[in-house]
């Protein structure tokens, strides 16, 4: 009798990794952009890579807005200027993916927020065209959440919420927010602590403050000592991303301050076999973040006008990896573990940097080659379930031997443990981690414990693409 509580524990939880697991393939993200664009260049580049994976990403709307770089004007207009690039290598788009959107549908989408400072524009009578329309699709016949991807200032979605605790029931209020997720880079007015103090069960993402040197979200730009930083650099974007790569190459600026500091905001949505954005404590190619209040006296000030404040719940925020890179060997096993860990916030979002670029890099080719000139992702396949429960000390086999590639590209395998993605935090070492079949022995515990095992695949095409699965396994004691 003791042990049906914990047998009740891991069937709801079986059932709903499998929801997270298995939804973000069967359906698309919905998402609404918030974009301070031309407050950095960043942006636009930011949304040139988003569009490339409009066939993958539900976007209902992309609002121009304000931030504490820009307190007084939107550019609609710079947006527009992209999509209509867009358009342009659309039809070659289709040659590669099924769904990317008709540039004029997008266009459509386009709304204006108010051309207003933070909280100086949140209120009766505050409303514009990117509030009403956040409102517009949340009341949709859509049971899928709606994610608000913020990359300035977040006070059109303030707007919107004050407006619906103003006008709606509270169980109706109730319903419509908890379809939000929202993922902001920072804050970047001072509504985002406004928004989170008084809608306390919202779903959001963030770290906090103006200190955006500590953040997650800049380990997409930092340069890392100790690796190899290649994908970020100027002349890498040179000759991936700008030049001879059509109209979106055009039209993707030079790095000012940070290459797409924004595009953590959405990477997370990319239906990749990694991403799982429900479980942002799991790990991605957006980071990893975790469920607590910040410890306020450690928050420091990084020069915006934003205004610091202690946060009055807990947030899903920066969370710590200890990673250690596997470098290619050129005699012998074809990777092993290199002889340095890394660890901190940045280090879950950038340990995933070069597949990302990699992976943007061939979408670029996408809008001027043929199929048969450019590269495209691997499928990786496993040959059992991708959750499995074993017994503490039990022997069991990972294998994904039915792997293919479009395009008739070899591929190499990588196993790994990700113990800060479950419970079980030790690692556990698998044997040749590059082969498709693996032996794994379970850990002895005391308490159920879950474990999470990332299959990466990697094509030898040009650029170099990876594909993921993740495999849970939950260990009973004996």
């Amino acid at each position: 009798m003791k042990k049906a509580p914990a047998i009740c524990i891991i069937f709801y939880s079986f059932f709903f990794i499998s929801l997270s697991i298995n939804g973000q393939v069967s359906e698309k993200n919905r998402v609404i952009i918030l974009s301070d664009i031309e407050a950095d260049p960043d942006d636009t580049q930011s949304f040139v890579r988003l569009f490339l994976y409009s066939n993958q990403i539900d976007i209902k709307g992309i609002v121009a807005t304000t931030s504490c770089w820009l307190t007084a004007r939107i550019h609609p207009e710079s947006i527009q200027k992209i999509i209509q690039a867009y358009g342009k290598v659309q039809p070659n788009l289709l040659n590669h993916e099924a769904g990317f959107p008709d540039a004029n549908a997008l266009s459509s989408l386009v709304k204006k927020g108010l051309p207003k400072y933070g909280m100086t524009g949140v209120g009766d009578g505050m409303d514009s065209e990117g509030s009403e329309w956040i409102i517009k699709v949340l009341e949709e016949k859509d049971d899928r959440p709606l994610w608000i991807s913020v990359w300035g200032g977040v006070n059109t979605l303030a707007q919107s919420l004050h407006k619906i605790q103003k006008t709606k029931s509270k169980v109706e209020a109730k319903r419509l927010i908890s379809k939000l997720r929202v993922y902001t880079i920072s804050d970047q007015d001072d509504s985002g602590i406004w928004i989170r103090n008084n809608f306390p069960d919202l779903f959001y993402i963030v770290s906090p403050g103006d200190d955006y040197g500590s953040a997650t979200w800049t380990g997409i730009n930092n340069h890392i000592k100790g690796i190899d930083n290649t994908t970020i650099s100027n002349s890498w974007i040179a000759q991936n991303i700008q030049q001879n790569h059509g109209p979106l190459g055009e039209v993707y600026p030079d790095v000012a301050w940070g290459v797409e500091g924004d595009t953590p905001a959405f990477l997370s949505l990319i239906p990749n076999g990694l991403n799982v954005p429900e479980q942002p404590q799991w790990g991605a190619w957006g980071g990893r973040y975790e469920l607590y209040k910040p410890d306020f006296s450690k928050t420091k000030e990084g020069g915006s006008i934003v205004t610091i404040a202690p946060e009055s719940r807990a947030i899903w925020t920066d969370a710590n990896d200890n990673y250690t890179p596997y470098i290619p060997n050129e005699y012998g096993r074809a990777v092993g573990r290199d002889t340095s860990t890394f660890t901190g916030y940045k280090e879950t979002l950038w340990r995933w940097r070069d597949d990302f670029q990699n992976d943007f890099a061939a979408r670029m080719d996408w809008g001027i080659k043929s199929y048969e000139e450019a590269n495209h992702p691997p499928i990786p396949v496993l040959s059992h379930a991708e959750q499995l429960t074993v017994k503490s000390g039990e022997e069991f086999y990972l294998d994904a031997f039915n792997t293919t590639d479009p395009d008739g590209d070899s591929f190499s395998f990588l196993w790994f443990n990700y113990p800060e993605a479950g419970t079980y935090k030790e690692v556990i070492k698998i044997g040749a981690e590059n082969v498709h079949g693996v032996h794994v022995t379970a850990p002895k515990i005391d308490n159920v414990e879950t474990v999470h095992f990332i299959l990466k695949v990697t094509d030898k095409g040009e650029p170099q693409l990876s594909r993921y699965k993740r495999v849970i396994v939950t260990i009973l004691p004996r």
